[in-house]
Formats: structure tokens, C-alpha cells, sequence
């Protein structure tokens, strides 16, 4: 997988490991860690949180929604964007009113569309990622929605949700990457180091 020497993974070998463990994991070992990330997001006190649904073999179940909407919390949901850009958001008021959005498996919130801005409401925000390490680099699957809609919000919590095994030493980060605050785990929450604010994302790269 390395260039003799070289034993630092590319992000595109760190995804290929993670989505290969997590296909790997029995249902019913998903299920337990389903229910310990619900547990663990009932702690999250905010007025209000930017949250998502978890889907396919990411962590989580809508169990952990539902348990951030439990706290009081408004909950939005992100929009997907027909063209790449910011993720636009709406208010999470139930399971009845999901529908299927623009990507296969993935349901979002059918009432009023907010605006990418609705970021900023937040306090906290709960970023999907296939792991982040110590230092708050967080690893996604490369669409660059979420590295769009992070500028906008400079202020606010940025939760990466991850397994507890997905919190690694170290993975390859570039200028523009906005550093997560903490990871929200099976395990609880993780604090992780601060950094300056980042510069927004120049765009995709060949």
C-alpha cells in the first residue's frame, strides 16, 4: 500500500480501510453502537443543533436525532444542494416528515428550506466523517459539502461522529481543512485540541 519508507496512508487509504471495517461490522455490533452514540448525544446541551441522519453503514441510527430533539434542542437536518455548494438546512420535527433527498438512501427534513446560513444559528454542529484524529482533522468522503458549509459558522461547536476506533493519531490534512472541536463517540464525547480558524475552501481539485 506504501512507497518503501513511507508508512503514512493517503486519505484515499484511510477511507478504503474505515468503509471496509464498517462494512465489515456485524448488525448487531452497529446496533449496540448505534444506541451507546444516542446515549452519548443526550449529553449535547444546545438551543440548537445542526445534526444529520446517519445512513448505510455510518455510525448511528436516527436514534441519535431523535435523542438530540429530545434534549429540547431545535434540530435542523441538512439539504443537499442540487449543484455543489454549502449544504442548505431545515427543521427536524419527526420521522413522518422525511423524505428521500437528492442522494440515494439519504432523507432529509420536508418543510421549509432555511438557507446555508442556518449554520450560524447553531451552537453545536454534528458533522458526518470516516475519522479525525487528535489534533481535530476531520476525514470525510470527499464531496466537500461540509468543507464548503464550515466557514459560515466559525463560532459553533464542530462534533465529528465517528466510531471510537475512527479517532486515530494522526490523517493527512491540507490549508484548508476547518479543525473539529471534538469527536462524538460510542465512547462519549472526546475533546480535541483548538486551532485557529481555517480559510474557506478553495474549491474542488483535480
Amino acid at each position: 500500500m506504501h512507497a518503501p519508507g513511507n508508512e503514512t496512508p493517503s486519505k484515499a487509504e484511510w477511507r478504503a480501510r474505515i468503509l471496509q471495517a464498517r462494512a465489515e461490522l456485524p448488525p448487531e455490533d452497529h446496533a449496540r453502537e448505534a444506541a451507546a452514540l444516542a446515549s452519548a448525544a443526550a449529553s449535547v446541551a444546545a438551543q440548537t443543533v445542526c445534526a444529520y441522519l446517519p445512513f448505510g453503514t455510518e455510525p448511528g441510527r436516527i436514534s441519535l436525532v431523535a435523542a438530540l430533539a429530545a434534549t429540547g434542542a431545535r434540530v435542523l437536518l441538512p439539504v443537499i444542494p442540487d449543484t455543489p455548494g454549502p449544504l442548505d438546512w431545515a427543521e427536524y420535527t419527526g420521522p413522518d416528515a422525511l423524505v428521500p433527498g437528492r442522494l440515494r438512501g439519504v432523507r432529509e427534513p420536508s418543510g421549509p428550506r432555511l438557507g446555508t446560513s442556518a449554520v450560524a444559528s447553531a451552537e453545536v454542529l454534528l458533522i458526518p466523517a470516516l475519522a479525525v484524529d487528535r489534533h481535530g482533522t476531520r476525514l470525510g468522503r470527499g464531496a466537500g459539502y461540509y468543507d464548503r458549509t464550515l466557514p459560515a459558522a466559525p463560532d459553533v461547536q464542530r462534533l465529528a461522529v465517528v466510531r471510537t476506533a475512527e479517532v486515530v493519531d494522526q490523517l493527512p490534512s491540507e490549508p484548508h481543512d476547518v479543525p473539529m472541536t471534538a469527536a462524538l463517540t460510542p465512547a462519549g464525547l472526546i475533546r480535541l485540541p483548538s486551532r485557529p480558524s481555517c480559510p474557506a475552501w478553495p474549491g474542488p481539485r483535480s
